[in-house]
């Protein structure tokens, strides 16, 4: 009922101000016009539109007509609104308006009614639903959505929301309906339809995308035989942004489902969804437009390492194989990732990734952009971290002193500068003999940096002269 209400709203028309059609009581009329209404197809103006709008408002409302009488009617008014009409222009408004009430009129129809939706309908429902949202998506240029921001970006909103809307809703209504056995509907909701669901998760509407991901939902919880398919479709999908087209509008909504979908696996996980993690998941950070569905991706990773926390190890080395060296904005994503990863990780399984990970966050700390190197910082503020750093201190001190003793002389950044003496005082508390040393082996190695540089400019300076006199006895 908030949808119908918010809808009328919205159009500036109320269900009951629109009369009905000229010539609506004529029964040949009417019959002719249902009998062409249930064809579908394109309307595009002129007689058959005009039959369509009349064989919609001639029939009559379904909360009026006698109860023996309604599926009947239910049913020829499915039919009548599987014309579809072009919204790139203006014509056929009465039409569109006729058929807009209709569909209006049929999910209040449906919110009211018991065991409205027969397996004799199942069809008809479904064949209405595919004419309607089936089609041709109206997508911008791929490699300007790549490098776009989706925050920034104005969405290309779809111009037949106005009926789409409404038909997502229906649909909807038919999926959760107590009325629809999934071992009937699976014969139409069927893998072929689902494949051509799934193709409108690239659509530029938020609103819609919004529609479909609820639904796919429930369409995986209610259709166990399709649990499997939809898995991998929605497998092929992050194979084909991740390897071929680098761009895809609905990733986010997808791996919001999958979040849910992965919240619900099974002890011990099995092969063929570590599989997917390994394959599907983890390559999507070497997307370009990672920043877009970053979050829900986080989730999904958070998800596994919950269910096996053995997982972390693979997570984290594959991000690190992946790290974005140009990209500074997805640097920040990686290191936000990798926080919450090694929150997750056991300390048994530290050990295993520790130098791999702190070669990786030593060079981050030293980086010249100040948000990467005080994201890094920002790691001391962890106290599960900070637990995890003691603890193997006498091997990753050495690796991270001489990072923070750089920062404290080269970077730029005052807000670094201060993060690094914090930092530098929190690794001088937890073992000051260590600290020490690892102090003055620092120092020694910056002498011995020094004298390769004299000796190295020393070479250069003699490979000059030699040079230079060379020239000077060449010269007449």
């Amino acid at each position: 009922m908030k949808l119908i209400q918010t809808v009328k709203r919205r159009m500036g028309s109320d269900a009951e101000s629109k009369g009905k059609a000229p010539g609506a009581k004529d029964p040949a009329a009417k019959g002719r016009s249902a009998a062409a209404a249930g064809e579908g197809g394109k309307a595009s103006g002129g007689s058959r539109s005009t039959a369509d709008a009349g064989s919609m408002a001639a029939l009559p409302k379904l909360r009026e007509a006698p109860a023996v009488e309604r599926s009947d009617l239910f049913r020829r008014k499915i039919e009548v609104c599987s014309v579809v009409f072009d919204f790139s222009n203006d014509s056929c408004q009465r039409e569109k308006e006729a058929k807009r009430q209709t569909l209006l009129e049929m999910v209040e129809y449906v919110n009211n009614t018991r065991n409205c939706f027969n397996e004799a309908l199942m069809q008809n429902v479904v064949n209405m639903v595919s004419v309607n949202i089936f089609r041709a998506l109206q997508i911008r240029n791929k490699d300007i959505r790549t490098f776009s921001d989706p925050e920034e970006d104005e969405p290309n909103l779809e111009r037949a929301w106005p009926h789409l809307q409404i038909v997502y809703e229906f649909f909807l209504r038919f999926i959760v309906s107590n009325d629809v056995d999934p071992k009937m509907a699976k014969r139409f909701v069927d893998q072929n339809f689902m494949t051509k669901l799934l193709e409108l998760f690239d659509c530029e509407d938020p609103r819609e995308r919004d529609y479909l991901k609820t639904i796919l939902h429930r369409i995986y919880g209610k259709f166990m035989a399709l649990r499997s398919f939809i898995r991998r479709a929605i497998q092929h999908v992050f194979f084909k942004v991740t390897y071929e087209s680098e761009s895809h509008n609905g990733v986010g909504e997808l791996l919001e489902i999958l979040g849910s979908i992965i919240n619900g696996f099974a002890l011990p996980l099995k092969d063929e969804h570590k599989d997917f993690l390994m394959k599907a998941l983890i390559p999507l950070h070497k997307v370009k437009s990672l920043g877009s569905f970053n979050q829900q991706l986080t989730y999904c990773m958070a998800q596994y390492v919950e269910k096996d926390p053995r997982l972390a190890y693979d997570i984290i080395t594959a991000m690190l194989r992946f790290w974005p060296l140009s990209i500074t904005a997805k640097q920040v994503l990686f290191l936000n990732e990798l926080e919450e990863t090694l929150e997750l990780t056991q300390p048994s399984d530290f050990p295993r990734l520790q130098v791999q990970l702190f070669h990786r966050l030593a060079l981050c700390i030293t980086c010249p952009h100040f948000q990467v190197a005080e994201r890094t910082l920002f790691y001391w503020n962890n106290d599960y971290i900070v637990k995890l750093i003691n603890q193997n201190r006498h091997v990753l001190f050495p690796m991270i002193i001489g990072a923070l003793y750089k920062n404290s002389k080269q970077h730029w950044n005052s807000a670094v500068h201060g993060l690094t003496f914090n930092v530098l005082k929190l690794l001088m508390e937890a073992d000051p003999p260590l600290f020490d040393q690892c102090t003055a082996q620092h120092q020694l190695d910056e002498e011995e940096d020094e004298r390769r540089e004299q000796v190295r400019k020393q070479k250069w300076k003699t490979l000059q002269g030699l040079y230079d006199a060379k020239a000077g006895n060449k010269r007449p």
